[in-house]
């Protein structure tokens, strides 16, 4: 199994070195535009392996996609990063371009790759990325519902004073401060449901603390987070590498599912050896359907800024 990633920075680093530390992948290759860049983070991951007990092989490559050729999974993380105060939608001119650019290498050398799309916008550049590759919709997969998800469940034991193990729960719609769903009604404390212990006000104010949980991140630290999404970019991978057959939300490109078409939004979905391999149709009670409507047009709107 080889799995690249495009994008040596935080994200694409921390992904990297989850993916080396749970062993399942033989090669991760890391690359970046910046010279030398890559190289060194590989070095200085490769310097953990007999530390942290793996026998994953990272290199690094300065733009070099022949280096990428045979990949199995690739993860696309380029572009620039967000800056407090920076909506996701602000950043679709300059990472469409750095996106479609990306992309279009990656096929060139591994044209049965999956690929994950963790930049932002990330539905929009999913959607992207199904619209100018050609690549079937079951290899592309946009990252923001498993990591919004884990930040919903981290918010769910903070508020429960439970272990985060206790707790299940599930974010769909758009990966953006207003579009996302967090599933309050749904959500379980070892299948009870959560609202047997929290109050409904408690309940919204944990999704509420969920949707701008990228934004108090990015004000708190001056950029956008890292550890979280590169743990949530290495399950995918691993989901796929390991045919885990495990259900995350993640963008997927729907036609027709949830009433929503011609779209990439994040709804849950089996992931496995094939990619995206199948988009699971949950029962939504009115308001939840109302709440990913309105995710859906403010994703089209942003959709609407690209130049395809």
């Amino acid at each position: 199994m080889k799995v690249t990633v495009v994008g040596a920075g935080a994200v694409g680093a921390s992904c990297a070195e989850y993916v080396a530390i749970k062993n399942f992948a033989s090669e991760v290759v890391l690359l970046d535009i910046k010279e030398g860049y890559a190289e060194g983070k590989a070095m200085d991951l490769m310097q953990t392996a007999s530390l942290n007990s793996f026998d994953t092989k990272i290199t690094g490559s300065t733009n070099d996609y022949s280096k990428t050729a045979g990949s199995d999974v690739a993860v696309i993380t380029s572009g620039i990063p967000r800056k407090p105060g920076m909506t996701r939608e602000e950043l679709i001119g300059i990472n469409a371009g750095i996106v479609k650019e990306v992309a279009s290498n990656l096929i060139k050398h591994s044209p049965d790759v999956t690929l994950i799309v963790v930049s932002n916008p990330m539905d929009t550049m999913t959607y992207l990325v199904h619209k100018t590759t050609g690549l079937p919709k079951n290899k592309i997969i946009g990252m923001g519902g498993a990591l919004d998800s884990a930040r919903f469940k981290y918010r769910l034991a903070e508020a429960l004073e439970a272990p985060i193990s206790d707790v299940d729960g599930m974010v769909i719609g758009g990966h953006s401060d207003t579009g996302m769903v967090p599933l309050t009604r749904l959500a379980t404390r070892n299948s009870v449901p959560v609202s047997a212990f929290l109050s409904e006000e408690r309940l919204n104010q944990v999704a509420e603390d969920t949707k701008v949980g990228g934004a108090t991140l990015t004000k708190l630290l001056g950029t956008s987070a890292w550890y979280a999404p590169g743990a949530a970019v290495s399950a995918l991978v691993q989901a796929i590498a390991c045919d885990q057959k495990k259900i995350f939300p993640c963008s997927a490109f729907l036609e027709g599912e949830y009433g929503l078409s011609d779209i990439c939004i994040g709804v849950p979905a089996v992931i496995g050896k094939d990619g995206l391999e199948k988009i699971v149709e949950i029962q939504l009670d009115d308001a939840e359907k109302a709440k990913i409507e309105d995710s859906a047009s403010g994703v089209k709107k942003t959709n609407g800024l690209l130049e395809l």
